[in-house]
């Protein structure tokens, strides 16, 4: 071969091989959902199936592979139990995933973008150069938890460093959501109600660990200037005077079922609770005069739980009670 032509083949070799080790240089940055390239979403798409496969099933043993050599020497089994409730129950998809390349070793960050009020970002350590986050929500239900599998990439392969499951949503809204309902409500003077949806809000503005929305800072302040303001306006054990019988609201919260979370009012009537036709004629009566004591209450809730008592519940004992779901529209 002629100098010349040797000359000119070691420079394109060269530049050749400049664009291959160009390929594989990592370039840090996060990309979201279709933003990720489709062979390598395909890769982690196969790797959670394989994953939620034995996370459903709850065994730990056959979730070994997929799992860091850190999270295998921890106890997981707690953590896959709960999580395989959940698969069991509903029917979860992928609801967002991220591919990111870490800049630097300590904690990073993917701010929250767009207009959407349930929009969010995420604030994570450094577990390695490459991370995969994976977020899976029920596609039905309006009580939602959130299942998290972040995954790491190891010299021995992509392998699960963090695990969680944690509540999303109540009543179909998310933590955003229900926080813009509480502020709504106590501009309109609705102070318990709106301390109830605050709640809630505080119970869902951590679906994972990394997760963050830009409101969350505000919550807890807000939390307690409504709790201040509904200790000021009611003072509980609190007599319903606009009933004739006179019964004694106790307290007011937020109880939980399969179905929601839905206010629960605690009081007590003179009837005997065995009298069952009375104690219901009565509430028909305490309706009334809650939709106008507790404003807003029975707005964006199906259904106002009463539970009524002869005696005092305390923490140290049961007592008797007569528990009435009455449809709120």
């Amino acid at each position: 071969m002629k100098p010349f032509y040797l000359t000119q083949f070691k420079i394109a070799a060269a530049f050749g091989l400049c664009l291959v080790l160009q390929s594989c240089v990592l370039v840090p940055g996060s990309w979201k959902n279709d933003k990720i390239s489709s062979g390598k979403r395909d890769d982690f798409h196969t790797l959670n199936n394989g994953a939620l496969k034995y996370l459903k099933a709850n065994d730990p043993k056959g979730l070994v592979p997929f799992l860091s050599k850190d999270m295998i020497a921890a106890n997981n089994e707690r953590t896959v139990e709960q999580i395989s409730i959940e698969l069991k129950a509903h029917d979860y998809a992928l609801m967002d995933e991220f591919y990111v390349v870490n800049k630097s070793m300590g904690d990073d960050t993917i701010l929250a973008k767009g207009p959407e009020i349930t929009r969010y970002g995420l604030k994570y350590p450094y577990k390695t150069t490459e991370m995969y986050f994976a977020f899976f929500t029920p596609k039905t239900s309006d009580n939602k938890y959130m299942v998290s599998l972040i995954y790491g990439k190891f010299d021995y392969g992509w392998k699960i460093i963090k695990m969680d499951v944690q509540r999303y949503t109540m009543n179909g809204k998310t933590a955003p959501e229900l926080f813009a309902l509480a502020k709504d409500q106590y501009e309109k003077k609705e102070y318990q109600a709106s301390l109830n949806n605050i709640s809630l809000a505080i119970d869902c503005f951590k679906p994972n660990e990394y997760i963050q929305y830009p409101d969350e800072v505000d919550a807890t302040p807000f939390y307690n200037k409504v709790r201040a303001k509904v200790n000021e306006t009611y003072h509980y054990p609190l007599i319903l005077r606009q009933v004739s019988t006179g019964p004694m609201i106790l307290r007011v919260y937020n109880d939980e079922s399969d179905e929601g979370s839905y206010p629960m009012i605690y009081y007590m009537t003179h009837f005997p609770l065995k009298d069952t036709t009375a104690v219901k004629k009565e509430n028909m009566e305490i309706r009334k005069a809650v939709g106008k004591l507790f404003p807003g209450l029975d707005e964006n809730n199906n259904y106002i739980l009463y539970s009524a008592f002869n005696e005092k519940p305390t923490g140290y004992s049961t007592v008797g009670h007569f528990d009435m779901k009455i449809k709120a529209h």
